[in-house]
């Protein structure tokens, strides 16, 4: 069992105790949150630090029909 902390930048986002380290380039889910393994550095044998970008989410996804709208 390993002790994984997962970081983005330098902001610890999640740790876990998992049975396997994730490896470099793999994708995951973090809270909700897509996420792509950018790097992993071992500490000691049971420490873990893994360094993941996480995607950008689009919040503009309301678009206004204003064609259908009757004009008075």
């Amino acid at each position: 069992m390993f002790v994984v902390s997962f970081f983005e930048n330098r902001n610890l986002l999640l740790t876990q105790l998992l049975k396997r380290v994730p490896s470099e380039g793999e994708d995951l889910k973090i809270k909700g949150r897509k996420a792509k393994v950018s790097s992993v550095n071992s500490i000691n044998e049971k420490n873990v630090q893994v360094q993941v970008v996480l995607e950008t989410v689009n919040k503009n996804k309301l678009v206004l029909d204003n064609s259908k709208k009757k004009k008075k």
